[in-house]
């Protein structure tokens, strides 16, 4: 393989130059290619730069050296990450997000993207780094772990479609889209507040719910439609959003929905207004929580189909100490974890003494009654997966008895669940 002296370089989103705005743009064009998206628009492009400059973005691209054929303003290599907020179960902590990793595949395995995943890890100073994959097989050697899960299912809504003994407390409310943004956000910080694994949105989520755009066609969404769920006092406790798709010829449509709820009371009566709507017979939703409770509130358990369960989070922990102290634990006990960092960030022996649900962690030169990776702590890290499920899995070495401590110590609590995708 013929080595090439790649240019790596740090793009500025607040620069509004016209140089660093078409530097941008092509970055931008080279993102798209590599998940296979149309070359964005002017729309596109615009809300994708208010987006980067909005959350303060670290864009990084890798481009071929002047004068090597096929260079140009495009880069080979992509990488942009930006800081939000991750609710840890116990406290809501700052998180590094990172997003956009694209590699040529004229430029593969030659590793662009490891020079930019170690450099982004290292110039942060902050407790836990956040993903999402295409390839779950690509992010484990950099002690990413898959933390939160959702399902895809599809409903029927035909006459089969009942709920169990449900009588709506309150009642659903169209809305237009373009007048949704201070309900969706009001309700978006208080679902954020209280659940676990919720990762608080980027700027784009505004456009794209209001209809200003369809990212995959670079014009306004005008096929969005919303509801708002309004609970017995009359204030808004959920939100759905849906389009409905092209049926055959006079045969009913799907509709391709997504929902919002902090009550269970709003997520079922959400359910049933979609259910009711004219001329379809089935609904999507690609963000169900895997303890949705629809499966277990229809009168008919058929209706329900789980069309995949996919792995949506994926945590790096950076900070063992920090990010240990904000999840919440379950029992009193004090033992020492050891954690396998290649990289670094994670590694070492650590003190874990837990009182009333609250943990104190610290650095310790005890030797280690429990042994995992960096990648196997970020998938326990928010409860997604359980110790005694990884112990079976030959990823957690210790006794029997130092295994089960451990599970009694992280195993509990709300199953993690984020309704935010980057």
């Amino acid at each position: 393989m013929v080595s090439v002296d790649y240019d790596f370089r740090t793009l500025d989103p607040r620069d509004e130059s016209e140089a660093t705005t078409a530097a941008l743009t092509a970055w931008l064009q080279a993102v798209s290619q590599g998940f296979h998206d149309g070359t964005p628009g002017e729309l596109n492009t615009r809300l994708w730069l208010e987006t980067m400059r909005t959350d303060e973005q670290r864009v990084v691209g890798a481009w071929l050296p002047e004068g090597e054929f096929g260079a140009g303003p495009r880069p080979v290599g992509t990488f942009s990450s930006f800081d939000k907020t991750l609710n840890a179960g116990l406290d809501v902590i700052p998180v590094h997000m990172i997003t956009d990793i694209t590699v040529s595949p004229a430029h593969r395995r030659r590793g662009l993207l490891s020079r930019m995943m170690v450099e982004d890890l290292a110039a942060t100073d902050l407790p836990v780094a956040a993903l999402t994959v295409s390839e779950g097989s690509i992010y484990g050697r950099f002690g990413f772990g898959a933390a939160t899960f959702r399902r895809r299912i599809e409903v029927d809504t035909d006459a089969r479609f009942s709920l169990r003994a449900y009588a709506d407390p309150g009642r659903c409310e169209l809305m237009e889209p373009a007048d949704m943004w201070p309900v969706i956000s009001d309700l978006f910080d208080r679902f954020h507040a209280s659940t676990r694994g919720s990762l608080e949105r980027p700027t784009f989520y505004r456009p794209m719910l209001t209809g200003e755009i369809d990212f995959a066609t670079g014009s306004a969404d005008t096929k969005l439609r919303g509801a708002v769920h309004l609970d017995a006092d009359g204030n808004p406790d959920g939100y759905a959003q849906w389009k409905v798709g092209e049926g055959e010829n006079a045969k009913p449509k799907p509709v391709n929905a997504n929902l919002l709820t902090l009550t269970n009371e709003a997520h079922l009566g959400l359910w049933q207004f979609l259910a009711g709507i004219d001329l379809t017979d089935r609904v999507t939703d690609n963000g169900s929580r895997p303890d949705d409770t629809l499966d277990w509130s229809v009168t008919n358990s058929d209706v329900v189909h789980v069309k995949s369960v996919i792995d949506h989070i994926w945590l790096r922990v950076l900070d063992v100490p920090v990010a240990l102290e904000a999840r919440p634990w379950f029992a009193d006990d004090s033992l020492v974890l050891g954690v396998d960092d290649p990289l670094g960030h994670a590694q070492g022996a650590f003190t874990i003494t837990v009182r009333d649900g609250r943990a104190k962690v610290s650095s310790t030169s005890d030797s280690a009654d429990v042994l995992l990776t960096a990648e196997t702590l970020a998938s326990l890290y928010l409860g997604g997966v359980s110790v005694r499920t990884m112990a079976r899995a030959g990823r957690i070495t210790g006794s029997a008895d130092a295994v089960s401590r451990l599970a009694a110590l992280m195993d509990g609590g709300a199953a993690p669940y984020s309704l935010t995708s980057f």
